[in-house]
């Protein structure tokens, strides 16, 4: 899966990749490994002695990474006055500069101001500090209306590699049909970028009309305008998982459907269904989970499940800057 990224940030102009964390030990490692195999430049955000400490207390070396404290950045009264202008009215230059001595910020506004390519965070505070400074500040890309949230699921078996993609897993609690449908177009674009061909299932407790309620109609409506938009990718919807992925099933609850028995890209239709669905393919099918990859906004930013190790923090890194 890493192949075709890792050859393209090897053969391009060398990125910047703004580590929110900079001290801690999880994004060390994987910031040493990731200039010490020539991939991209990390900006560790934070106190440059703690850093250099922590750094040498792990044993990773990290002389090739770019350290830069929020506390001491000697064009901060410039970064306040982009991101008053940015803010438009919403913040004022007080509370913009106060907001910039936190790292999700000040880094969200190197990204935004050009001094890096994206971003990754998230090792030790909660989704909602990731997404929150990126809505304000990068916000969402032309034709984009939500940030939505995708996970890449891996897992190598005797046969090969199996790739599937989940959404939304982590961003929209509840979303409503015309959400779904964003959900469904931008996460077939995040399959794409993968080398997966999306087959689209979007999920309910029910089978084409087997099962009713106001959660099967929201999904059963955003699949049927999903069908009528002439997409270059097969959808269909409401679809219970088993049909969605097995061709034995499929053809008792779904015969004749594009999608039924051979569904990659799976969209859930409200965030406890996909939490728990993502974790359960993790931990009980053994899928290495990427993620969650964040989809609509102007510029790759990410953000790290809290519970990560040092190789999901290296791969992420890989997959955001690849993104750019």
């Amino acid at each position: 899966m890493f192949e075709n990224m890792i050859e393209l940030l090897k053969s391009g102009p060398k990125r910047k990749l703004v580590f929110t964390e900079g001290a801690e030990p999880r994004i060390l490692e994987a910031a040493s490994r990731l200039y010490r195999d020539n991939l991209l430049t990390p900006v560790l955000l934070g106190n440059p002695d703690e850093i250099k400490a922590a750094a040498a207390a792990h044993g990773q070396p990290i002389d090739g990474c770019e350290i830069v404290d929020p506390l001491a950045y000697p064009d901060i009264e410039a970064m306040v006055i982009k991101m008053v202008e940015v803010r438009k009215g919403k913040m004022t230059a007080d509370e913009c500069r106060a907001a910039l001595k936190k790292s999700n910020y000040f880094g969200t506004m190197l990204v935004k101001m050009g001094g890096a390519d994206g971003l990754l965070g998230g090792a030790t505070y909660s989704t909602a500090d990731t997404v929150r400074p990126a809505l304000q500040i990068i916000k969402c890309k032309p034709g984009s209306k939500i940030v939505s949230s995708s996970f890449i699921m891996r897992r190598a078996t005797d046969r090969g590699e199996e790739l599937y993609v989940m959404a939304d897993c982590a961003i929209n609690l509840d979303p409503n049909e015309d959400e779904l449908v964003e959900i469904v177009l931008e996460t077939a674009r995040t399959a794409k970028l993968f080398g997966i061909d999306p087959k689209v299932a979007l999920l309910s407790y029910s089978t084409l009309g087997s099962g009713k309620g106001e959660t099967v109609d929201k999904v059963r409506k955003a699949a049927d305008r999903l069908k009528a938009m002439q997409l270059d990718f097969p959808v269909d919807g409401e679809l219970q998982f088993d049909a969605a992925f097995s061709p034995v099933v499929a053809k008792t609850k779904a015969p004749g459907s594009p999608v039924a028995g051979q569904a990659n890209t799976f969209i859930f239709p409200n965030i406890n269904a996909g939490n728990i669905g993502y974790k359960i393919a993790q931990r009980l099918g053994r899928f290495e989970a990427f993620g969650p990859i964040l989809q609509g906004l102007n510029a790759p930013i990410n953000d790290l499940s809290r519970g990560c190790n040092a190789d999901e923090v290296y791969k992420m890194a890989i997959i955001t800057t690849a993104l750019k």
